[in-house]
């Protein structure tokens, strides 16, 4: 639709309803000069004419409408993030600007090219009808932009109702389904021979797995410490399966461990790299963990040696996991997850907390 489309960030309607207006605006101009002009004028000169209306002031309201059009992107585009006593107080610059273009630019224009313009103290109106203008516009200009916000505002507010409304249905399913499962396999454990000891400890770590997904819907930050034992153990029951073709190396200082994250936030990206990095390779590959902390932030990298993806963007795109997390960390962080290629071979994962 043409209210959502843009050029350079700006509403299209948006800019066709300023221009409309002042197309109107130089029309009636255009009318009540034409017929306050002398009658010989008006035998000369035709009302409906385009060049009438170029030479009765619609060169002045061209002028105008950009001039407003630079005082506009300044104000709501450059220093849009400024407070509004702010963004106002320059208005006491782009006030005398706006009038320095439509009275004395116009009037150089006008005597260059040989336009009529008003003269003696008719000038008066150049000054003080453009003033009137400026103070309208821009007035009218303030309250849309607030009435936009306002009406996000609201938009936002329903949204994070109807999260919040979907998080507690689904902080009751979480609940529910891992505890009955962490019973099943507790039981099934039991029941497992004493000499099948590799398959009581894979389904002990799988039985852990569980129990810390329960955690991490009842909880909003975890240690450091037990995200990372959780995403060892999830590994380990990988190489379980991919034997000695998947390598597991972690850096995390020993200072760091007690830092509070949000849970389960790099388990999707360890996911990722096993199932789309290293399970296509034959031979297997390597994923390393870095943790470090730089200017109080902490820095987490996820390396693999696997295939590595050509279209980055697709990543969002391979499942919930990967787009969960990346909403997780802009909203909580205003952070985000960059993606790069590994050398020789395969993926890089970055992000800051």
């Amino acid at each position: 639709m043409m209210k959502n489309k843009r050029i350079f960030g700006i509403k299209i309607f948006e800019i066709f309803a300023l221009m409309g207006t002042y197309f109107l605006l130089s029309i009636v101009y255009h009318v009540t000069l034409w017929f306050n002009r002398p009658l010989e004028y008006r035998k000369s000169s035709d009302l409906f004419s385009p060049e009438s209306w170029f030479d009765n002031e619609g060169l002045q309201y061209i002028i105008m409408f950009l001039a407003t059009s630079i005082v506009w992107f300044f104000i709501f585009k450059v220093f849009r993030k400024y407070k509004l006593w702010q963004r106002l107080l320059l208005h006491l610059f782009g006030l005398p600007f706006f009038i320095l273009c439509s009275w004395k630019l116009f009037y150089y224009i006008c005597e260059t090219y040989g336009y009529w313009h008003m003269g003696g103290t008719g000038q008066v109106w150049d000054i003080y009808i453009p003033t009137l203008i400026y103070l309208i516009q821009f007035s009218l200009l303030h309250a849309y932009e607030y009435y936009v916000i306002n009406q996000y505002k609201m938009r936002y507010e329903v949204e994070l109702k109807n999260a919040a409304l979907k998080s507690e249905l689904s902080a009751i399913k979480a609940q529910l389904n891992p505890h009955f499962l962490y019973n099943v396999f507790n039981t099934i454990n039991a029941s497992v021979p004493s000499e099948m000891e590799d398959t009581r400890e894979m389904i002990a770590e799988l039985s852990d797995l569980f129990r810390y997904q329960l955690k991490a819907s009842r909880e909003d930050y975890v240690t450091l410490a037990e995200e990372l034992d959780f995403v060892n153990k999830y590994l380990k029951l990988e190489q379980r399966r991919f034997e000695d073709r998947l390598k597991i190396q972690m850096h995390v200082p020993d200072e760091l461990l007690s830092r509070k994250i949000p849970p389960m936030i790099l388990q999707p990206l360890v996911e990722n790299s096993v199932k789309h990095g290293i399970s296509p390779l034959v031979q297997g590959g390597e994923i390393e963990i870095m943790v470090r902390e730089l200017a109080g932030k902490l820095i987490f990298e996820i390396n693999d040696t696997g295939v590595g993806v050509q279209n980055k963007e697709q990543l969002f795109n391979l499942g919930v996991g990967i787009s969960n997390t990346q909403k997780r960390l802009q909203k909580m962080y205003n952070s985000t997850l960059t993606f790069s290629d590994n050398v020789p071979s395969g993926l890089k994962v970055y992000f800051e907390l």
